[in-house]
């Protein structure tokens, strides 16, 4: 039977998202939480401190979180980008459920926000289990057409369910369309990812003021090689 969930918008995301007078809100939410990080204030504190005087509700502080970053943080992970135009033939370890889930997100039209450091985000989410969705397929295409000049590792976190399910999965995908993958399974991922002396794929606030080399892989699909999003992005 064909698989026909999505992951796109909540019933209320429309409402909380879609009008031009709560993206300038957001924004300008962005802009104060990039003030207090970049003084040192701590990030529970800043967002609860930001929440509180813009009235946004938590699904939408979420989304605050997620596009802010201190000056400190935007400036390490500038200095330490690779493009996509100097990967050359290198081999690329890429952070799995965090890349395929944000462009299941961006193809199934949910709400999807590009952050200060121009990293995509969304508020789907693991929470425990994988499940596939109808654009998994397209996903994954879409980065193996993009790499096919590559050694591609992905990296997905052992704990979460379905995880076993989707290394057979990508591996068959990767044989039927010759495209050179590994996929390994790892209980602390984020560290295994931080510590590579590969180039990183990740929008992981973590993983990336600690990488050595990232490609913002995500960001080049969703603006490149997909049509139409629902982005909201906060001005330079």
């Amino acid at each position: 039977m064909p698989n026909r969930r999505n992951r796109g918008k909540n019933s209320n995301d429309d409402q909380l998202f879609g009008s031009e007078a709560i993206q300038k809100k957001l924004k300008e939410a962005i802009l104060d939480m990039h003030y207090l990080l970049s003084r040192g204030y701590a990030e529970k504190s800043s967002l609860q401190l930001v929440g509180n005087n813009y009235r946004l509700n938590v699904r939408q502080q979420q989304a605050v979180r997620g596009m802010s970053a201190s000056q400190q943080q935007v400036s390490r992970r500038q200095s330490h980008e690779i493009t996509f135009d100097h990967i050359n033939t290198e081999t690329i370890i890429i952070d799995g459920f965090n890349l395929l889930i944000i462009l299941e997100s961006a193809l199934s039209g949910a709400y999807i926000f590009k952050g200060l450091d121009h990293c995509y985000r969304d508020l789907s989410g693991v929470h425990g289990t994988y499940k596939r969705v109808q654009q998994t397929e397209t996903a994954l295409l879409l980065v193996g057409k993009l790499l096919k000049n590559n050694k591609v590792i992905w990296v997905f976190d052992q704990p979460v369910s379905n995880s076993g399910k989707l290394k057979t999965m990508l591996r068959e995908f990767a044989k039927h369309h010759n495209f050179n993958w590994d996929i390994i399974l790892e209980n602390n991922p984020d560290k295994h990812l931080a510590e590579s002396n590969q180039i990183v794929v990740s929008s992981d606030a973590w993983i990336l003021d600690r990488s050595e080399r990232w490609l913002n892989l995500g960001a080049h699909i969703i603006e490149q090689h997909i049509d139409e999003v629902n982005s909201i992005y906060c001005n330079d």
